[in-house]
């Protein structure tokens, strides 16, 4: 799972970057294990990433997704009130739970109680957002939200009145900070970093995302600059082909020099609100076999020590994901970092870089130019 802590704000002589450091903490997965809530919670709660991405679509059940997030602190109205939040490249909305919110997973976060701020603003507008691990509706209302001392004012963002089901009970954030496009907002609302570049409240069109390994501290997002010293290795500039999601098109996927997925070409999500690599079903079969691992994506520690790298093929060229980043360990078991996920056949095959790509790059998200910028690590 994933965990942002700190945000710090630099001024710049002309404009302005917000830096948010990220560490790692117990994921959702080993707390469960603690508890021995695991099995009963994996049996209970299929992961739908599909619902993300294309609401109403089946997708393959698949247990890997709750090992790695990453979290970060906000705060909403006048005086502030606290929220952790995931920053979600795969979605544009911001909502926290809200007072009026009576569902067990609201009750166990903080909640936002607009009869306490002096600067909300409410609305009679609604609001129902689906992800792969759950949904919430709600209200919109305005008010002004705070991201390591950017103040964006009159801000949309979604109160939770229901969040059905009880992942959202076990996750250590409270709400979450959509990062993609307005196309894809829910209500038309406006994204936080549309309105941080329409008030110029960030030095630059952007913001970029660099996430450690293992336990490393140093992790961060970066609001309105690149740092360049994640970036002496140089930049990849890959264009995005939809202005929705951070996507862009990949030409293959590639293992020992032979293609083994994406043999036609196939669009890819950047995602930072999904843990793993999510890979069409059929391609996740052939990977699973080709890797040596069981249908359940189970394979020995040892042999996972000699698997080769995987090759992904975008813009002309090839950037590589280690075994060291797709395999996941924990307990003395290994598992491989990708889970199924199948969308309907007019959409095309469709793959998503989450975090277990995303750690071996820093990437830079160039609103300004509609890009990606990948930097190797």
């Amino acid at each position: 799972m994933k965990l942002l802590l700190l945000l710090t704000l630099v001024g710049l002589a002309q404009g302005f970057q917000t830096r948010v450091p990220l560490r790692k903490m117990k994921s959702l997965r080993q707390r469960l294990q603690e508890q021995g809530l695991l099995e009963s919670y994996l049996k209970q709660h299929p992961y739908n990433l599909a619902a993300k991405y294309f609401p109403g679509i089946a997708m393959e059940p698949l247990e890997n997704y709750m090992d790695d997030e990453y979290f970060g602190t906000i705060s909403i109205g006048t005086p502030p009130q606290e929220f952790t939040v995931v920053f979600d490249t795969g979605s544009s909305n911001l909502w926290v739970p809200s007072v009026f919110c009576s569902s067990p997973a609201c009750r166990n976060h903080n909640r936002f109680n607009p009869m306490e701020s002096a600067t909300f603003l409410s609305t009679n507008d609604t609001l129902f957002i689906a992800y792969g691990t759950g949904s919430m509706t709600g209200i919109l209302g305005y008010d002004t939200v705070d991201v390591s001392g950017i103040n964006v004012r009159n801000q949309i963002f979604g109160l939770a009145e229901t969040e059905p089901g009880d992942f959202f009970y076990y996750t250590p954030f409270d709400g979450i900070l959509g990062l993609a496009f307005p196309s894809i907002a829910s209500s038309g609302a406006t994204p936080v970093f549309d309105n941080m570049m329409m008030e110029n409240l960030v030095d630059r069109r952007l913001f970029s995302v660099y996430l450690s390994r293992d336990s490393q501290d140093g992790s961060f997002v970066l609001f309105g600059a690149i740092d360049p010293f994640y970036t002496t290795n140089g930049i990849s500039w890959i264009p995005l082909s939809a202005e929705t999601y951070w996507q862009i098109t990949m030409e293959s996927v590639s293992v020992n020099g032979a293609p083994v997925a994406c043999s036609w070409g196939c669009q890819a999500i950047v995602d930072t609100g999904t843990t793993l690599l999510a890979v069409p079903i059929q391609a996740l079969q052939t990977l699973l076999r080709r890797l040596g691992a069981s249908s359940s994506g189970e394979i020995s520690c040892e042999a996972a020590s000699n698997l080769p790298n995987l090759i992904f093929h975008i813009n002309g060229r090839e950037f590589p994901v280690p075994p060291r980043a797709y395999v996941l360990r924990s307990n003395g078991y290994c598992t491989l970092g990708l889970q199924g996920m199948d969308v309907p056949s007019e959409e095309g095959e469709l793959w998503i870089l989450g975090d277990v790509f995303i750690r071996e790059y820093y990437v830079v998200f160039d609103r300004a130019n509609n890009r990606v910028g990948l930097s190797r690590l």
